[in-house]
C-alpha cells in the first residue's frame, strides 16, 4: 500500500501497481521477442531453400537443353557411317 499522501490512495495504490505490472511483463515480453526472432530464422531458411532448389532446376533445364542442342546438330550422314562401320565390325 502506497504511504499516506494528500492524494487520495487509492490514486496512488493504481500507479503503484501498474508500475509493478510492467515490470513482471519484461519475461514474456523477452520470451515473445525469442520467439518471433526464432519465427524469422526459420521462414529465412526455409526461403533460402526453396530459391536454391528452384536455381538447381534451372541449371539443370539449361544442361538439358544444351544436351539437346547438340544432339540435333550432330550431322546425320556421319552418324549413319559411324553407325556403319560399328555394325560391320
Amino acid at each position: 500500500m502506497a504511504y499516506p499522501t494528500s492524494v487520495n490512495s487509492q490514486i496512488t495504490d493504481s500507479v503503484t501497481q501498474a508500475n509493478v505490472q510492467v515490470l513482471a511483463s519484461a519475461p514474456s515480453v523477452a520470451m515473445g521477442n525469442l520467439m518471433q526472432a526464432t519465427a524469422q530464422a526459420l521462414s529465412n531458411a526455409a526461403n533460402n531453400a526453396t530459391s536454391s532448389i528452384q536455381q538447381s532446376n534451372i541449371t539443370a533445364q539449361a544442361a538439358t537443353t544444351m544436351g539437346t542442342a547438340v544432339l540435333y546438330s550432330l550431322d546425320t550422314a556421319s552418324a549413319g557411317l559411324a553407325t556403319k562401320t560399328i555394325l560391320s565390325s
